[in-house]
């Protein structure tokens, strides 16, 4: 078969209305179109995830579509995120096994893309899944976690560097605004939003501060929420915030940020990608690595914690020094594509 017809279906957390998620989407797509491939994704929301990517899309729960789709397809693309883990949902973790054995069934080469492996602790599940990647073709995975989880396995993966390196950016053009990204985490205390939105008050009180939500569902009533404490505070204080945006629009809309305090990966990584100085507040172990490779300030959502010195520690980074780190992070699709025409 000519490579330029080859027929890709793409399976992750797609169309959710998840920031990071259809990021990585938006650059898997862009690229697979770029070599001409026929490509369909399954999504939550097939319309929009369709209307905006200008390819074909099955919902991501008809699975009589789905397995038809992966009967005449070529490639499986599983990725990326953290698709094979149970600590979500052990149901979750096994509809992404049975898209991954069904395409193996159907002797479908099987690509992992850019995935967090585990933790996987019900034992039919770790069954499963070792099964279901020992038939891969190639495993690309993201952090060293799951590079070492699965050389445990026998197995070959590839770390990579996240796909959302690759989007495009616009000019940076930082005009007086403060970017806030807040995610529901059962972690986060009432006594630590207060303290933090005091520290905000107290450094940023003449600046617009911009509350991000990602993802409405888990997001948006924590964003209020965090918007009227800022209010009670000091009813001056010019807030706006930013829901139920597209990708595209949250990447612009970055542009023009001076400081970031951020708690999702992608919220932290799309503003090193612009230089914009971030002060990480760590629910995850991929955020607080996210800050150690690029020196920056890192917050463990603790109520006793020093937000003094974290603030002056961001007031402290140089644009052009994060600009410099985040132009090394490139996501190399050569090898994806190898293994796709070979």
């Amino acid at each position: 078969m000519d490579n330029k017809t080859k027929r890709i279906a793409v399976s992750g957390y797609y169309g959710f209305e998840n920031f990071g998620d259809e990021a990585i989407l938006s650059v898997l797509t862009n690229e697979l179109k770029q070599q001409g491939f026929h490509v369909t994704v399954f999504s939550k929301n097939p319309q929009i995830t369709g209307f905006k990517l200008g390819v074909n899309t099955v919902y991501t729960f008809d699975i009589k579509k789905i397995l038809h789709t992966l009967k005449n397809s070529d490639v499986l693309i599983s990725g990326g995120g953290s698709l094979l883990q149970d600590a979500t949902s052990l149901k979750s973790l096994l509809y992404y096994l049975f898209i991954i054995l069904s395409a193996e069934f159907f002797k479908k080469d099987v690509i992992i893309f850019a995935q967090g492996i585990g933790p996987i602790k019900n034992p039919l599940g770790r069954f499963l899944t070792k099964t279901a990647l020992k038939k891969c073709k190639y495993i690309t995975v993201r952090d060293e976690k799951s590079l070492f989880l699965l050389r445990g396995w026998k197995l070959n993966p590839e770390l990579v560097s996240d796909p959302v390196w690759n989007v495009k950016t616009d000019e940076y053009n930082p005009g007086g605004k403060i970017g806030i990204q807040l995610r529901s985490w059962k972690g986060l205390s009432q006594k630590y939003l207060f303290n933090l939105a005091g520290e905000i008050n107290k450094h940023f009180s003449t600046k617009e501060i911009c509350i991000y939500s990602f993802q409405d569902a888990l997001d948006l009533s924590l964003c209020k929420h965090f918007e009227a404490h800022l209010k009670l505070l000091n009813p001056n204080i010019k807030t706006t915030l930013f829901e139920a945006m597209s990708t595209e629009a949250t990447i612009k809309s970055f542009s023009s940020l001076d400081y970031l305090i951020g708690m999702r990966y992608h919220a932290c990584l799309l503003a090193l990608k612009y230089g914009i100085p971030t002060l990480a507040l760590s629910y995850d172990e991929k955020v607080e690595k996210l800050a150690k490779r690029f020196s920056l300030p890192c917050s463990h959502l603790k109520e006793n914690e020093d937000f003094n010195a974290l603030f002056e520690k961001l007031k402290a980074l140089q644009s052009s020094d994060i600009k410099i780190k985040a132009q090394e992070c490139i996501f190399d699709f050569n090898n994806i594509l190898n293994n796709i025409n070979s």
